[in-house]
């Protein structure tokens, strides 16, 4: 009896198992080709964001969020084939990515501001920019984070969500600059002559642009002196040679010509009373 009790007992486990054997083998194939098709269409976006120039770091990213999210629809494709319920693993997972997003709103903030800098590039690695009390060279981007080193050569981080909703101002993207240099002269001075000799000054230097024409004009009749702008444009890699030369050769030419530069001076006069 006993034994007819453990041949039956086998006989429908066997059954089971053979039963069972057609949805487990497509289980299978399903992971198979499944994680296959998940790499060959991954590649395929690699490709197509690389073309896209949307930088290193957010193809990295993107590229994983598709073959992560993929792999797991296949994965549960796969046991669902096998007659596992998995609308509880659905949940537990979406509750689960609910509480890390809470956990980590300030994050996700910086990251949304790393892809929205990465996409609409407001600047680039290298490009000299302002930005949140900080003003220097873009060393890296990342989707969190943009490192930039200063004038000093210090390294600021800075995170991308507060970054990416303020005003950036990006001194590099346009190539080519104009500066204003204010130089006042005194009021006794001459100012046509002033003027001449200043716009030979520029008009004497190769990295100064011709178009648009360098100027100088009269910008302000201040308390001690009349203010003269120079006004001109350089290219980026020029920029700053020609604004330090500029002053400089301003300030010779001047005293040459023995045209006062006057520095702040107050007239006092003492009115004495008697006893």
């Amino acid at each position: 009896m006993e034994i007819t009790e453990f041949e039956n007992y086998a006989k429908e486990y066997i059954d089971k198992i053979i039963d069972f054997l057609p949805n487990l083998l497509a289980a299978i194939v399903i992971l198979i080709i499944g994680w296959w098709l998940s790499k060959v269409i991954v590649k395929y976006v690699r490709k197509i964001l690389s073309k896209k120039d949307y930088g290193i770091a957010l193809e990295q990213f993107l590229t994983k969020i598709i073959e992560y999210t993929l792999k797991i629809l296949v994965f549960i494709t796969a046991i669902n084939q096998i007659g596992i319920e998995t609308t509880s693993i659905i949940a537990v997972i979406g509750a689960a990515g609910l509480a890390i997003g809470l956990a980590l709103q300030g994050s996700l903030a910086n990251f949304a501001g790393g892809v929205i800098i990465v996409i609409l590039k407001p600047f680039r690695i290298g490009d000299w920019i302002e930005a949140q009390g900080v003003s220097g060279s873009v060393k890296e981007i990342s989707l969190f984070y943009t490192k930039i080193n200063t004038f000093g050569n210090q390294l600021v981080t800075v995170p991308n969500g507060p970054l990416a909703n303020d005003n950036i101002i990006n001194y590099t993207v346009e190539g080519k600059r104009k500066d204003a240099i204010t130089i006042g002269i005194s009021y006794d001075a001459d100012i046509k002559q002033a003027k001449d000799i200043l716009e030979n000054l520029m008009l004497e230097q190769e990295n100064i642009m011709r178009d648009p024409e360098p100027q100088v004009v009269v910008t302000e009749l201040a308390d001690n002196s009349v203010n003269l702008s120079l006004r001109f444009w350089a290219l980026n890699e020029h920029f700053w040679d020609c604004h330090w030369y500029t002053i400089e050769e301003a300030k010779r030419r001047l005293d040459a010509a023995e045209i006062g530069i006057p520095y702040p001076q107050r007239d006092i006069h003492i009115i004495s009373k008697p006893e």
